[in-house]
């Protein structure tokens, strides 16, 4: 079962979720959009979990074949995220951000309609935020074979399904759990993080672009000529 569940710790880091998150947390009562947005997530990544689940234990699509695409995703993914991370570390990205700033001054930004909603701020607009660019992922779909591939009860895999999920919304989860534990201090936590990634956030991203890039590389290589 180890599979499952580091497939579900690569499912976690989102890009989709980490900017949604981000976006909430910026935004006035962020506690009820990051609830709504959980409800959502967990309304979808359960119900498609479940159904995938048995549809691949039914149907034989579990083969004997291995990994024929994933290596080269991996290893793609792998140089993107390390040209990522170049691009960053050598202020590049900072040049960009500036550039679009100053375009700001003649034009509107033009954002995706999902940050738009997440933005005038209500848990009903984040729920079905959360339904939507919640299905499954190419690390979810992986976590999700690898559990259709044990002699699990019906039981078993709607308790597996639900520990996945619960890893791969650690993101909201973890600020839900300081707001509703420590509400004080994790609004305190959470402006001195804004502070903080302001001025390590483009040391911060290519670190951890680099550390993704090798380990996606590492990973197909690995897949590949294993």
């Amino acid at each position: 079962m180890g599979k499952v569940y580091v497939f579900a710790l690569s499912a976690a880091l989102n890009p989709t979720l980490l900017t949604a998150t981000t976006v909430m947390l910026l935004l006035p009562k962020p506690k009820r959009l990051l609830l709504g947005y959980w409800l959502g997530a967990m309304t979808t990544g359960l119900t498609l979990g479940i159904v995938i689940v048995n549809w691949l234990k039914n149907s034989g699509a579990i083969g004997s074949s291995k990994h024929t695409v994933s290596p080269a995703i991996d290893i793609a993914l792998g140089f993107l995220a390390l040209v990522a991370a170049v691009v960053v570390g050598t202020g590049e990205w900072a040049k960009r951000q500036e550039r679009r700033r100053e375009k700001l001054a003649s034009d509107l930004k033009k954002v995706p309609k999902w940050q738009q909603t997440l933005s005038r701020g209500t848990a009903r607009s984040t729920f079905v935020i959360g339904v939507l660019l919640s299905f499954p992922g190419a690390s979810y779909l992986a976590s999700l074979t690898a559990i259709s591939k044990h002699h699990l009860s019906q039981l078993e895999i709607v308790l597996t399904v639900i520990s996945v999920n619960l890893i791969m919304l650690v993101l909201l989860e973890v600020p839900l759990i300081g707001y509703a534990v420590a509400p004080q201090w994790t609004t305190a936590a959470i402006e001195r993080a804004k502070d903080w990634l302001a001025l390590n956030g483009a040391r911060l991203a290519t670190i951890g672009l680099t550390v993704i890039g090798i380990a996606l590389i590492v990973r197909g290589a690995i897949y590949a000529w294993g």
